[in-house]
C-alpha cells in the first residue's frame, strides 16, 4: 500500500510539473486538414513571434510572461545562423544567442514554440541570416541546387537539430517545439532559380525530414512542398489562403502588425481593429494556426539590421521594442483571442456552413455533434456599417470588421469595436551623469575623453589599385567602414578663378560617404545607387580626396541577393579648365575599417588606451570622433533610451556591447503621412504612416541588464559632427492611462455584447483601467460622462458633462493598482444627455 501511494505522489508530482511548466513527457504532435493534433486532441494555436537576439535573456521571461497574458499559446522564432557560426565550425550561444536557454524559457512557461531554423530567414536581418563568409566558399551560390550551398546549410540545420535533441527541446522529446521550419518564403523567388530552384525546394524537403525530430515541418510561402511538409502563408491577410495539400491545415506563419522602419522613412503603423478583423477572418475561413510576425520586434543590436533598417525593430507590434504592451493593440489582441478560444471545440471539430448575409456580408457557423456552435459574422464592406438578420436576431456590423458568437447567438467581441484601455507613453529625458567611480572629483560636469581620427588612410594602406573595387567584397562586412584615397597635383592654371565650380561628381551602390578634400569633410551622400554633385574647393599643388565609403547593414532578400555590392563606382572631378577629369585612372588607396575599430577603443584594454584624450568640454560638430564617458545608470527601473537627437550618424556602445547604429535622419516631409488612420479597407505597408518630415529614430534601446550601478562606460563613434554634450538617456514611461467606452461602444473586456439593434445590455458598460507594474492610480487627468470627444491625452468634454465624474472615478480608482468604472445610476446620473449616445472617456495617471 505505501509503495502504491508513494507512486501516486509521483505521479501526482510529475502530472503538476507537466501542467505548470510543460514537463516531464514526451506527446506526439500530428495534424490533418482541421489543425494541429497534440496527443490525439486537435489544438487552436495562437502564437506570437518573440527573435531572441533582438532582446536580451534578462528580457526574455518578461516578454514570455506578458505575450501569455495576451492571449498567446506559442511562441515562434527564427534561428540566426550568422550569429550562431561565426567562421567555419566556430559556433557561438551565448548572451543574445542562447538559443537554448531562450526555448527553455518558453518551455517553462507551459507554451508551444515553433522554431523556424531556416537557415535563411530575411527577417530585415543582415545577410538575410546567412554568413558572410559563406559567400566566400570557392563555387558558392546561394538558395539554390549548390553544391557548396547545400552542404553548409544542411551541416548547420544537423548541428541545430542535434544540439535541440540533446536538450530535449523537441515535444516528441517532453519539450515544446511542436513545428519546424526549413527555408523561408523560397516560393517568391523560386522560378527565377530555374530548374535548380526547383530542385533545391524538393531537396530542402527530404532534408529536413531526415532529421527525424518527431514533429512536423512546414515551409512559408512555398506554393510546391512535398507531403508531409505543410506550407503555410504570410501576408497582412490569409483568409482565402489554401494550402497545397488537402491532408494539411490552413496555417498562417506571418501575419504582420505593422512594419519595420528604415531610416530616412516615415513610421508606419497598422490599426488595431484591422490586425484583428484579419486574425478573426483567418479563423472564421478554417484556420487553426496563427502566427503574429511579431508580437515583440525588438533591437537591431549593433550592426545585425539589414540594409537601411533601423536599429530600432520595434515594428508597430503589440509588445513594444523596450519590452512594454503596446495599449490598445496588446489589450484588443487579448480580447480577440479569448473569444475564438471559446469558439474552440466547434471550430476545430464541428462541420462548416458558409451564409450570405448580403453583399460582402457572410456567416460562418461551425456546429458540434455535442450540441456546441459557434458563428463568425463578418463585414466586408470598408464604407459601410450594416445591420443584418442572423437566426432570428438582428446584429449591426460595423464596415471592415467581424463579429464573434461561440454560441452563435451572443457578440462575445467584433474586431472595430476596441474596448481595451489606451495609454499614452513619453520619453522623458534624464540628463548623463558622472559616475562616483570616476577620477573625476566634480560629479556636477562630465569629464570626457576623445579621440579624433585623420581623414584618410592610417597607418599603411592595405592595398592599392587603379579604380575601385567594391565595398563588400572589400571589408567582407567585419566593418561599415572603408577608406579610399588619392591624390592629384594641380597647376595654377587649371583651376579657374571661380572655385565654387568645383565640383566632385561620386556615384556609388550606396549606403553612405563622407567627402574630405585636403583633410575638410565636403558632402556626405547616401542611398541606394546615388550619384552626388559634391561643390568642392581645390588649391594649386597637391590635393588629398578622401572618401570614407560606408555600409548600413547588407540586403536581407532577394534572388541572388548576396551579389548585391556597395561602394563607388565612378569619381569625376568637373569645374577645371580642362574639363572633366575621370578619377577612375587614378591610383587609389585602401584602408579597411576605422583606426579606433583597430585600437577597439569601445571594448577591453581599447577603453584604458593613451590615445585617449581627456576634456571637459568635448569637441563638437567635429567630424570622426571617438567620445567615451563614465556614467551612472538612469534612477529608477523604466526601460532605457539613448537620445541621439543632437548627433548625426554613427555607433555606440556600452560597456562593450552593442548599442546599435545610430542615424536621427530626418524622412522626406513630402512622404505621404496621415493625422488620422482609417482602418477600414485593405492594408498596406504605407497607408497609415506618421512622423514626416522628423527624425526616423532619435532613441536607441539600452537595456537594463547592461548596466551597472556605477561606472558605465558609454563610447561613440560620431563620423560627421554632433554635440555630445547634449547625448541624454531617456526613460520610456507610461504616463497616462485611459478608457473610453460608448453605449454604442461597449467595453468588451466587461461584457459579452449582444448587442440585437436599440436592445439594452443586461451587464453594465465597464471602463477598466490599470497600472503597468507595480505602480498605482496616483491621479485623474480627466472624466467626462457625457458626450466626451478626442483621445487618449487629448480628450475634450462636450456639451453634455455630469460635474460629478471626476469625483466618481476618484472614489473608485484612486490609489489603485486597477479599477472598473461601470456607468450605473449609482455612479452617473443617466438623466443627463437624453436621446444622445452617452460616453464616458477617463485618463489617469500611475505613479
Amino acid at each position: 500500500m505505501w509503495v502504491k501511494s508513494k507512486l501516486l505522489v509521483v505521479l501526482v508530482e510529475a502530472l503538476l510539473l507537466q501542467l505548470i511548466y510543460g514537463q516531464g513527457f514526451d506527446y506526439n504532435v500530428s495534424y490533418d486538414s482541421r489543425s494541429i493534433i497534440i496527443n490525439g486532441e486537435r489544438k487552436l494555436i495562437i502564437s506570437g513571434s518573440i527573435h531572441y537576439p533582438r532582446s536580451v535573456p534578462a528580457m526574455w521571461p518578461g516578454l514570455v510572461q506578458l505575450a501569455k497574458e495576451g492571449g498567446v499559446n506559442a511562441i515562434e522564432s527564427y534561428v540566426f545562423w550568422n550569429g550562431h557560426e561565426l567562421s567555419p565550425d566556430n559556433f557561438y550561444f551565448e548572451g543574445r544567442f542562447d538559443l537554448v536557454n531562450f526555448v527553455k524559457i518558453v518551455h517553462q512557461a507551459g507554451m508551444y514554440m515553433i522554431l523556424r531554423i531556416g537557415p535563411f530567414v530575411a527577417a530585415e536581418w543582415n545577410y538575410g541570416g546567412v554568413p558572410v563568409w559563406l559567400h566566400y566558399v570557392p563555387g558558392t551560390v546561394f538558395r539554390t541546387d549548390n553544391e557548396p550551398w547545400k552542404y553548409y546549410m544542411e551541416k548547420f540545420t544537423t548541428y541545430i537539430v542535434n544540439l535541440l535533441k540533446e536538450e530535449k527541446l523537441f515535444a516528441s522529446q517532453g519539450g515544446p517545439i511542436i513545428l519546424a521550419q526549413i527555408e523561408n518564403e523560397y516560393g517568391n523567388y523560386e522560378k527565377a532559380y530555374g530548374d535548380g530552384g526547383k530542385r533545391y525546394a524538393q531537396w530542402c524537403a527530404k532534408m529536413a525530414l531526415s532529421k527525424n525530430i518527431g514533429v512536423p515541418w512546414i515551409m512559408c510561402q512555398q506554393w510546391d512542398t512535398p507531403d508531409p511538409v505543410i506550407n503555410t502563408c504570410n501576408a497582412f491577410y490569409c483568409h482565402d489562403f489554401t494550402p497545397v495539400s488537402a491532408k494539411s491545415p490552413k496555417i498562417w506563419t506571418e501575419n504582420w502588425p505593422g512594419w519595420f522602419k528604415s531610416f530616412g522613412s516615415p513610421t508606419p503603423h497598422r490599426p488595431a481593429e484591422d490586425i484583428a478583423y484579419a486574425v478573426a477572418r483567418f479563423f472564421q475561413k478554417g484556420g487553426s494556426v496563427h502566427n503574429y510576425y511579431v508580437y515583440h520586434g525588438g533591437t537591431n543590436f549593433g550592426r545585425t539590421a539589414g540594409d537601411y533598417v533601423t536599429t530600432s525593430y520595434d515594428y508597430d507590434a503589440p509588445i513594444d521594442e523596450y519590452g512594454l504592451a503596446r495599449f490598445p493593440k496588446w489589450g484588443h489582441l487579448k480580447e480577440l483571442h479569448g473569444a475564438i478560444k471559446l469558439c474552440e471545440k466547434a471550430l476545430l471539430n464541428g462541420e462548416r456552413t458558409s451564409l450570405s448575409l448580403g453583399p460582402l456580408l457572410e456567416a460562418d457557423v461551425y456546429t458540434e455533434t455535442s450540441g456546441s456552435c459557434a458563428a463568425f459574422l463578418s463585414n466586408s464592406d470598408n464604407k459601410t456599417d450594416r445591420i443584418v438578420q442572423f437566426r432570428n436576431m438582428t446584429y449591426n456590423l460595423p464596415a471592415w470588421s467581424v463579429s464573434i458568437l461561440p454560441d452563435c447567438k451572443n457578440v462575445e467581441f467584433n474586431s472595430a469595436k476596441v474596448g481595451s484601455q489606451s495609454s499614452v507613453i513619453d520619453m522623458v529625458s534624464e540628463e548623463l551623469q558622472q559616475s562616483a567611480s570616476s577620477d573625476n572629483r566634480d560629479l556636477k560636469n562630465l569629464q570626457w575623453e576623445v579621440f579624433v581620427e585623420k581623414p584618410g588612410i592610417w597607418g599603411e594602406p592595405d592595398f592599392n589599385i587603379t579604380g575601385f573595387v567594391d565595398h563588400i567584397n572589400t571589408t567582407k562586412d567585419t566593418t561599415d567602414y572603408l577608406w579610399v584615397t588619392t591624390s592629384l597635383y594641380l597647376d595654377s592654371n587649371e583651376i579657374l578663378e571661380n572655385n565654387s565650380s568645383q565640383v566632385l561628381s561620386v556615384k556609388s551602390k550606396g549606403h553612405a560617404l563622407h567627402v574630405f578634400v585636403n583633410q575638410e569633410l565636403q558632402g556626405s551622400p547616401s542611398g541606394t545607387d546615388f550619384t552626388a554633385e559634391i561643390p568642392i574647393s581645390l588649391k594649386a599643388g597637391i590635393n588629398e580626396i578622401t572618401l570614407l565609403s560606408m555600409t548600413v547593414g547588407l540586403t536581407s532578400a532577394g534572388t541572388l541577393y548576396e551579389w548585391v555590392g556597395a561602394g563607388l563606382t565612378s569619381v569625376e572631378l568637373k569645374g577645371l579648365k580642362n574639363g572633366t577629369l575621370d578619377l577612375a585612372n587614378f591610383t587609389w588607396f585602401y584602408k579597411i575599417g576605422l583606426q579606433g575599430e583597430h585600437l577597439n577603443l569601445y571594448k577591453g584594454d581599447g577603453l584604458k588606451s593613451s590615445n585617449w584624450i581627456s576634456t571637459m568640454e568635448p569637441p563638437k560638430q567635429q567630424p570622426l570622433t571617438w567620445y567615451k564617458v563614465l556614467v551612472d545608470a538612469p534612477s529608477n527601473n523604466e526601460p532605457i533610451g539613448l537620445d541621439m537627437i543632437h548627433m548625426w550618424k554613427g555607433l555606440a556602445w556600452l560597456n562593450g556591447e552593442q548599442i546599435g547604429r545610430y542615424w536621427p535622419i530626418n524622412s522626406s516631409k513630402y512622404d505621404s503621412c496621415v493625422d488620422h488612420c482609417d482602418y477600414r479597407g485593405e492594408f498596406s505597408q504605407k497607408k497609415c504612416s506618421t512622423g514626416c518630415g522628423e527624425p526616423t529614430q532619435r532613441w536607441y534601446h539600452i537595456p537594463r541588464s547592461w548596466f551597472k550601478p556605477s561606472g558605465n562606460v558609454l563610447v561613440i563613434f560620431e563620423e560627421r559632427g554632433g554635440d555630445p554634450t547634449q547625448i541624454r538617456f531617456s526613460k520610456r514611461k507610461v504616463s497616462s492611462i485611459c478608457s473610453f467606452v460608448s453605449e454604442d461602444h461597449p467595453s468588451l473586456s466587461a461584457l459579452s455584447w449582444t448587442s440585437p439593434v436599440n436592445e439594452p445590455n443586461d451587464v453594465s458598460l465597464t471602463a477598466r483601467l490599470s497600472c503597468p507594474g507595480s505602480t498605482l492610480i496616483s491621479s485623474i487627468k480627466f472624466a467626462s460622462f457625457g458626450d466626451p470627444s478626442g483621445a487618449c491625452g487629448s480628450y475634450t468634454r462636450g456639451d453634455c458633462h455630469d460635474p460629478n465624474s471626476v469625483s466618481v472615478v476618484e472614489k473608485i480608482c484612486l490609489n489603485k493598482s486597477e479599477c472598473d468604472i461601470k456607468l450605473t445610476n449609482d455612479n452617473f446620473n443617466q438623466a443627463f444627455c437624453p436621446n444622445t449616445v452617452r460616453r464616458l472617456a477617463v485618463e489617469a495617471v500611475c505613479g
